[in-house]
């Protein structure tokens, strides 16, 4: 179940920054079998193809990070997920990056491009919201890139 984050206790830690629900990197080619499969549900509960909200720590991994959207791309057996992370900053030309557009995930309405050379294991319990599905063609898009970087199924 995807755990509220109440914003008026701003000195509460942000759902997946620290402990056993803690959002982590992993190396893509480390998690060994990895089957993608669309399968959004808005129920509440993180599922591959929908965006969520976590804390993602920073590719310096010195226990900085930040609240941001993410595409959860797989369930692994354990119940944790593994994820992408999106980002607003341009990155045309860039081959770790796919190109999805716009949508509800950002209020500005900013384009928005996913992160496939960086994989994160994610707790159900470290999401802080549930944002919306991507549709299944930037799904695939996404998958698509991901087996070819990675070799996943």
């Amino acid at each position: 179940m995807t755990t509220s984050f109440n914003a008026a206790d701003e000195h509460a830690p942000l759902p997946g920054s620290q402990g056993p629900t803690a959002t982590v990197e992993v190396p893509p080619r480390a998690v060994g079998a990895v089957a993608m499969t669309y399968a959004p549900d808005p129920d509440g509960d993180p599922d591959p193809g929908e965006i969520v909200w976590t804390w993602v720590p920073f590719e310096e991994n010195d226990g900085r990070g930040k609240d941001r959207p993410v595409l959860v791309v797989a369930r692994e057996a354990a119940g944790t997920l593994l994820t992408v992370q999106l980002s607003s900053k341009r990155h045309n030309e860039d081959r770790d990056w796919v190109a999805i557009g716009a949508g509800p995930w950002d209020r500005a309405g900013r384009d928005s491009w996913v992160a496939v050379d960086r994989v994160l294991r994610v707790h159900p319990d470290g999401m802080r919201r549930e944002a919306c599905a991507l549709d299944r063609g930037r799904f695939n898009l996404v998958a698509n890139r991901l087996r070819e970087l990675h070799g996943w199924r």
